[in-house]
């Protein structure tokens, strides 16, 4: 499982949630398995989304869409967006 890390500014959160929202179903039809979304407490323009992809390959497919260029710039995303890679590797407990 592939975990992604964006953090980007926006110019007014409650507009941004709004578009993020509506703009779920078509995430989750490019791949989107769960995501989550964070506010810093002390900068409310700077959020912070984690979304889950089965493979590196959907994220990227995902983040390189031009329905989600579009959607960021309707939300009103004002920062080029920071974007991190993770994969999730579990130990096992002895």
């Amino acid at each position: 499982m592939i975990t992604t890390f964006v953090r980007h500014a926006v110019k007014d959160f409650a507009s941004w949630k709004t578009v993020y929202d509506d703009f779920m179903p078509k995430a989750k039809e490019k791949g989107v398995r769960a995501e989550h979304v964070f506010r810093d407490p002390n900068a409310p323009d700077q959020v912070i989304v984690t979304h889950q992809f089965q493979s590196v390959k959907d994220a990227n497919e995902f983040f390189n869409s031009t329905e989600l260029k579009d959607a960021m710039q309707s939300a009103g995303v004002s920062s080029a967006p920071e974007i991190w890679f993770g994969e999730d590797i579990k130990k096992e407990v002895h």
